[in-house]
């Protein structure tokens, strides 16, 4: 008996030792893994590119007429309303064709009215002969002859006629010159640039001349060059933001108004600009400011959230598995449902509690199935 009393406590103490042999290979192997603990918070999966800022709506304001700028009413960064006086061409030159034009529609119009009343005249002596053709008082000659003369008289007045219509167009053309001497803003905003200086003279004869550029900065566009890998993820309507390099704690949201069709070519890399607006009340934003723009494809708050260092490489398609070291210091494989993800942490949907601690970087071999869906 006392035989078997020791043979039993023998075979219990090496089942103990093994037993403890193991706990303690488990435990050593979870304390060498690094781990992180399953935490709450927000994350997005977003496309990110570099953008500039631009006004919205701007127009460049230029000379219709040649001649020398005589003065220029604004001044950079002045508030203008639409229709202000910005600047003035020597009229000169195009006053005086004004004046030209006046001038022969009045020597027309007079000629126009002594045509008429020869016409009258004409008109007289040709129904009298008429009449005296019908009484064979006067011959076929002297009709014929008051005939040809109404006629000739009546086409010199539409001659006349012609030549004041004539005339009439060139004056308003004119008179539109001449009042293209004085220019007014098109539109209300602020005079961001100044191309011409008073004094100097302007040939229009090809293409107008800038002479200053209004902008409305209220409302700014950001033009974002987005590659061709990612242009097929973006659509129009989804939420957009941006920082700059000024104010890099600062959010300007917007929604995505367009994708141009049309891409630029960079050094043999495609992109394509993508546009959206922003308000600008306070004139913090400037043009051609650089913008770090962020597309959000998804996002999603208070978020179960592990790091994907922690997710096995074959995870795809929302689902996926990760390594749990539970109290007891063993590690167990668990599946896990994945929602959002981006290149630092995952959400997990189902399978992991908050609090949890899961194994990062290399993963551990000694790792058993876990009881989790």
């Amino acid at each position: 008996m006392r035989r078997l009393l020791v043979a039993i406590l023998a075979v219990l103490l090496v089942g103990v030792a093994a037993a403890w042999g193991y706990l303690r290979d488990g435990a050593d192997a979870a304390a060498s893994l690094a781990t992180a603990t399953v935490a709450r918070g927000d994350i997005e999966e977003t496309v990110t590119a570099l953008g500039t800022l631009q006004p919205l709506q701007y127009v460049d304001v230029g000379a219709q007429v040649s001649g020398q700028l005589r003065r220029i009413h604004v001044a950079i960064g002045d508030q203008v309303r639409e229709s202000d006086l910005l600047a003035e061409i020597d009229p000169r030159i195009y006053q005086a064709r004004v004046e030209a034009d006046r001038a022969t529609l009045l020597s027309l119009r007079a000629q126009l009215a002594e045509r008429q009343a020869q016409r009258t005249l004409a008109k007289s002596q040709y129904e009298r002969q008429t009449g005296l053709l019908e009484a064979n008082a006067t011959s076929r000659e002297a009709f014929e002859s008051a005939e040809a003369a109404l006629k000739a008289t009546e086409a010199q007045i539409a001659a006349l006629n012609a030549q004041i219509a004539h005339a009439e167009s060139t004056l308003k053309g004119d008179e539109t010159s001449l009042s293209y001497t004085r220019i007014y803003a098109p539109m209300a905003g602020t005079v961001v640039t100044l191309e011409a200086r008073q004094g100097q003279t302007l040939n229009s004869s090809q293409q107008a001349p800038i002479i200053l550029r209004i902008a409305d900065l209220e409302t700014m566009t950001v033009r974002t060059q987005v590659s061709e890998a990612d242009v097929n993820r973006l659509m129009p309507g989804m939420e957009v933001y941006f920082t700059t390099l000024g104010q890099p704690e600062r959010r300007w949201s917007g929604t995505l108004r367009q994708v141009l069709p049309s891409p630029e070519v960079v050094n043999n890399v495609v992109l394509y600009n993508a546009l959206f607006d922003v308000p600008n009340s306070d004139r913090v934003l400037m043009t051609q400011m650089t913008a770090q723009v962020f597309f959000v494809l998804e996002q999603a708050d208070d978020a179960l959230l592990v790091p994907m260092a922690a997710l096995a490489p074959d995870a795809r398609d929302g689902a996926g598995s990760v390594q749990v070291v539970g109290r007891d210091g063993r590690v167990e494989e668990r599946a896990v449902t994945i929602g959002v993800r981006n290149r630092i942490s995952a959400q997990v949907l189902a399978g992991l509690e908050e609090g949890e601690r899961v194994v990062v970087g290399p993963r551990s071999p000694r790792a058993g199935p876990g009881g989790r869906a």
